[in-house]
């Protein structure tokens, strides 16, 4: 698992590649990650947005933005997580993702940039 911390929110990244959706005859590679968000701040925080920059090792880059995650923008009171699962594609066998949050401060509504580590997009059979 990754980790990151950034202005006092903690984000663990694992992600695994999916043989059971993915499609390697025609150049589709599938893999899931899951994502803990921890406010270890001392007060109420609230994700906004999201922003991802897409590596694939043999096609372009893409970058992916948008309204808060999975459609939802959790509220995390100090000392709460929040887990979900989403999904990326490939074209090869071989990529990664990073990218950002952008929370707010619920009482202030101060907005802040929460980075989320890069985490890697490898099919098992590359690992060898």
């Amino acid at each position: 698992m990754i980790t990151a911390l950034t202005y006092g929110v903690k984000i663990s990244v694992e992600s695994i590649y999916r043989k059971d959706l993915s499609n390697a005859e025609n150049g589709l590679y599938f893999f899931n990650y899951r994502i803990v968000i921890e406010n270890k701040n001392d007060f109420d925080i609230q994700l906004k947005t999201r922003y991802w920059f897409i590596f694939d090792s043999l096609n372009p880059a893409r970058e992916v933005e948008g309204d808060g995650i999975v459609g939802e923008q959790p509220i995390l009171a100090p000392g709460r997580k929040h887990v979900y699962v989403s999904g990326c594609d490939l074209h090869s066998e071989i990529g990664y993702m990073r990218g950002h949050y952008v929370f707010q401060k619920v009482d202030s509504k101060e907005m802040f940039q929460v980075t989320v580590p890069k985490f890697d997009l490898i099919t098992k059979p590359k690992l060898n």
